[in-house]
């Protein structure tokens, strides 16, 4: 367990300041390439959570006997 997972998130958190970037400067090649990342860190971040599902779930499981 992350001993920081109970903490609030920070105010400077990358992904809100991700949300507030202007996009009008970039271009389109550039926006495509945005998305590929997003989209891999959205994978990313659905992986762990599933696992900290599943880990949850076996934990319960266990002491439940």
């Amino acid at each position: 367990m992350d001993l920081d997972e109970n903490l609030p998130r920070r105010k400077d958190d990358l992904a809100a300041q991700l949300g507030r970037q202007d996009l009008d400067p970039f271009s389109v090649e550039e926006l495509q390439e945005r998305i590929v990342l997003l989209e891999a860190e959205i994978e990313r971040t659905r992986t762990r959570m599933h696992r900290a599902v599943n880990h949850r779930a076996s934990a319960d499981a266990l002491f439940k006997r």
